[in-house]
């Protein structure tokens, strides 16, 4: 497909599912708290949304608030997080980011890509999903869902993994103002029909529209 094709077919599946998925929202349950989707965000690395909004209400009961988790003991820290799996690292990040947003951006989350990837274990992704979900800013939060999925609708090789060049591919083919809704959408159409082992191919509102279902001939 040409460039101009690829833009087609993309705009016309942003459509498609916003006709499937009517609302738009994070799987992440935060409660439009800045910080704690920062910190949530930390912790679904390779980990379920679901494990995290379980493991988060006792983090959250414990430490309410920046200052509460900047001060806390690493140790009760990292039984906590321990069910996300690296809790080590993720422990540390939390801690350390939550004391950062503090003493660095005066206990307000930054809005800029630059300020918030100086935050310990901030990645793109993860800021990303803030700058999409917090501030409503142009954001493509590249997750496992959206690599496979938009690969298979043929934006780009299937062996292409890395997550910064397919966010750099997806914001040439879109407007990066549909990025973080389509983002949020295409991760409940990942985990409903376009698995990961066995899609349903025969039941998929994008069939037509998907490269995978033209080569496998389903």
């Amino acid at each position: 497909m040409t460039k101009a094709q690829k833009r087609e077919r993309l705009a016309k599946i942003i459509e498609r599912l916003k006709e499937i998925y009517p609302e738009s929202e994070c799987a992440l349950k935060y409660g439009g708290d800045p910080w704690k989707l920062l910190v949530m965000g930390r912790l679904s690395a390779q980990c379920t949304d679901a494990r995290v909004n379980e493991v988060s209400l006792p983090l959250f009961e414990k430490y309410p608030t920046p200052e509460a988790m900047a001060n806390a003991d690493i140790g009760e820290l990292e039984e906590l997080v321990r069910p996300c799996g690296l809790h080590r690292m993720k422990a540390a990040n939390i801690k350390d980011a939550s004391r950062m947003l503090i003493t660095d951006f005066g206990g307000r989350l930054p809005s800029e890509m630059d300020e918030l990837l100086k935050l310990p274990g901030v990645g793109r992704k993860i800021a990303n999903l803030l700058i999409g979900d917090i501030f409503g800013g142009e954001a493509i939060v590249c997750d496992t869902h959206c690599i496979r999925i938009c690969a298979r609708l043929g934006m780009y090789p299937e062996k292409l993994k890395d997550p910064t060049k397919i966010e750099m591919i997806l914001r040439d083919l879109m407007d990066p103002a549909e990025g973080s809704d389509f983002c949020h959408r295409i991760v409940n159409f990942g985990r409903q029909i376009c698995l990961a082992r066995g899609p349903k191919c025969e039941a998929c509102p994008l069939s037509e529209l998907c490269l995978h279902h033209e080569k496998c001939g389903k």
